[in-house]
C-alpha cells in the first residue's frame, strides 16, 4: 500500500492511497512519521537514468526513514521525454512545499533533506547546488519558501556529466541528442559546490560498473575543498542499484552508517 499522493502544483489527491508509478507527473507520495512530534523530513528521488523511476528505491526507503522517526516523500519526478529543467524544478518545488506546510504536516522546517539514488542522486545533488532562498515577490506563497535542502544523502549518484565518468544514458535522457559541452558542465554538480552546499552523506561501491565511484569521490572532494561537512563510504563490492542493500554482504552497512551520521548531526 502506498502513501497519500500530493500534487506539486495543486492540492492533495482526495482521499485515496496510491502506488507510485512512472506515468505520474508532478506528484509526491507522502509517508508520515508516527506520532505528533515535528519530524525531520526527506524528499526521496529514485533512480532510473531519467527514463524511469526504480520502485525499490522509493517506498522501501520511505519506510526505512519512518522507522527512524522521520517523514518521507517519494518524488514522482518527470522523466524522458521531459528534459532539463523539469525534474529540477519539481525537486525544488517539493522542498518548498514541505517548508510551506511544515506545521500542518508536522515537519521540522529546519530539518528538510533530499536523498537520491543513481540518476535520482544527480537530481538530489542538483537540488543541493541549484537552489534559491525564496522569491519574496512571488504571487504563489509556496515559491516564497527556500528551496535549499538542509542535508543530502546520495546513493551511488550520477554526479558528473563530463567524460570519462559520465553516465551517458542519463545525459541523453535529460538533455537529448543536442546536448553541448556547456550544458554538460552546467549539470556536472561537482563543479557547483560552495561553502553553502548542505551537509552530505554519500555512498558507493568500488566496482560499480554502471556509474563509477569516481562520481561520488569527485563530489566529496569538492565538499572537502569548500569545508562542507560530509561523509563518504566506499564499499568493497556490489552492483549498481542496490537500494537498501539489506541482503548484500558489503553494502548493507550503508543504512547503519547513514543512521549514525544522522544522529551525530542531530537529526535523530
Amino acid at each position: 500500500m502506498g502513501g497519500l499522493s500530493i500534487s506539486l502544483w495543486g492540492i492533495a489527491a482526495e482521499g485515496s492511497t496510491v502506488q507510485a508509478n512512472q506515468h505520474e507527473r508532478g506528484t509526491m507520495t507522502w509517508y508520515p512519521a508516527a506520532g505528533d512530534h515535528r519530524a525531520a523530513a526527506w524528499v526521496i528521488c529514485p533512480g532510473g537514468g531519467y527514463v524511469m523511476r526504480a520502485c525499490h528505491e522509493g517506498e522501501a526507503i520511505a519506510k526505512w526513514l519512518n522507522r527512524l522517526g522521520m517523514t518521507a516523500f517519494v518524488l514522482n519526478y518527470s522523466v524522458h521525454p521531459h528534459r532539463f529543467p523539469t525534474a529540477q524544478l519539481e525537486a525544488a518545488r517539493a522542498i518548498r512545499l514541505l517548508r510551506y506546510h511544515a506545521e500542518e504536516w508536522r515537519i521540522d522546517s529546519s530539518h528538510i533533506g533530499i536523498m537520491g539514488f543513481s540518476a535520482g542522486g544527480h537530481l538530489a545533488a542538483g537540488a543541493g547546488t541549484r537552489y534559491d532562498l525564496g522569491q519574496p515577490d512571488a504571487l504563489d506563497p509556496v515559491n516564497q519558501m527556500s528551496s535549499r535542502p538542509d542535508a543530502l544523502i546520495l546513493s551511488y549518484p550520477v554526479i558528473t556529466f563530463l567524460p570519462p565518468h559520465a553516465h551517458e544514458g542519463s545525459v541523453l535522457h535529460l538533455l537529448g541528442n543536442s546536448c553541448d559541452e556547456e550544458m554538460r558542465r552546467l549539470l556536472s554538480h561537482e563543479r557547483h559546490v560552495t561553502s553553502d552546499t548542505p551537509m552530505t552523506f554519500i555512498w558507493h561501491t568500488a566496482d560499480d560498473e554502471a556509474v563509477p565511484a569516481a562520481n561520488s569521490i569527485a563530489f566529496a572532494e569538492a565538499l572537502k575543498q569548500h569545508g562542507v561537512p560530509h561523509e563518504l563510504c566506499i564499499y568493497e563490492s556490489g552492483p549498481h542499484g542496490l537500494g537498501l542493500a539489506s541482503g548484500h554482504p558489503h553494502a548493507k552497512e550503508w543504512t547503519t552508517h547513514a543512521e549514525a551520521w544522522l544522529k551525530r548531526q542531530g537529526w535523530r
